[in-house]
């Protein structure tokens, strides 16, 4: 089923080209489906490109999604037209009396900084307590996931001496759960950070639970309240070349960067990039969708607590 976006978002063209099916709110409207309302708070630089590649994995189920863009009210965007931002994306301030089904935040490049020296880190709380009680299960991913665990249950993040930074093999250790349904006993994931959280100090929290990890790049995905709430560090969304985009722009700025591992044919920057991700992103997105977010959603909207 197609994913219902708003009138002439640039993503539909880009993802049609694809062969991928979505759809305008005026096709959408007139059929009589009650569709999955789905937010996206987009807090990555580059809005379009995040776009594109959300939009690619929750449009591989049968479901019907309503996708909002959900922005941080009073901060402005560097890297993305603020005529597209006025276009595409509402502020929180005028969602805050709705309900939706799922919601995912995205990573941002403020690993650097302490939480509370986010500029808009006061918003970024309230709106992680709002979806606590405003959406049936929320997907953290990255900088969101490290700061969500922070906010919720004090799990602190540590630098990393060097960047986290390829594909990496990581492996379920709860296969039975329903977010891996179709999963191989060894999945790849990309990693783009310069922090991380510790199993250790997860590991103390009751609530919480480790679902995935890796030997290379450690905790992967975090789970609590029965998946209301799922953490993700790494990033399955990525497309094919988006490593080597922040590779080359590292390279371009002066900065000591390693080339990302397990991602280059035999490692090699000039060779062509090897896909190792695909399949396993999609069932992530597709069993989330499914399992955590349509099954235990109520259909009448405003249930949701």
């Amino acid at each position: 089923m197609p994913l219902k976006l708003p009138n002439n978002l640039p993503a539909i063209e880009a993802l049609k080209e694809e062969n991928i099916f979505v759809m305008d709110d005026d096709r959408a409207n007139s059929q009589d489906i009650r569709p999955l309302r789905i937010a996206i708070l987009n807090l990555m630089p580059i809005k379009e490109r995040t776009e594109i590649d959300l939009i690619r994995l929750l449009s591989n189920t049968p479901l019907q999604l309503d996708i909002t863009f959900m922005k941080v009210p009073g901060h402005e965007s560097k890297n993305t037209s603020s005529d597209h931002m006025k276009q595409f994306y509402t502020s929180f301030e005028h969602l805050q009396d709705q309900k939706f089904d799922g919601m995912i935040i995205t990573g941002a490049p403020l690993e650097h900084l302490a939480f509370e020296d986010v500029t808009y880190w006061t918003w970024i709380q309230t709106i992680f307590d709002w979806a606590r009680t405003h959406v049936t299960s929320t997907m953290y991913i990255c900088w969101a996931a490290q700061a969500a665990l922070y906010h919720f249950y004090n799990i602190p993040k540590y630098p990393l001496p060097q960047k986290m930074f390829g594909v990496f093999k990581h492996h379920s250790l709860d296969p039975k759960a329903p977010i891996f349904r179709g999963f191989d006993d060894v999945f790849y994931m990309p990693q783009s950070r310069h922090s991380e959280v510790r199993a250790e100090d997860i590991y103390k929290v009751g609530e919480l639970k480790i679902m995935a990890e890796s030997w290379e790049s450690g905790v992967y995905m975090v789970m609590a309240r029965e998946g209301r709430e799922i953490f993700v560090t790494g990033h399955s969304e990525y497309a094919p070349d988006t490593l080597d985009s922040e590779y080359r722009r590292d390279l371009a700025k002066g900065l000591s960067i390693n080339p990302p591992v397990n991602y280059y044919k035999d490692n090699d920057p000039k060779q062509e990039v090897i896909v190792r991700w695909r399949s396993t992103a999609n069932l992530l997105f597709a069993n989330w969708l499914n399992y955590y977010v349509y099954q235990p959603t109520p259909f009448d909207i405003n249930k949701i607590h």
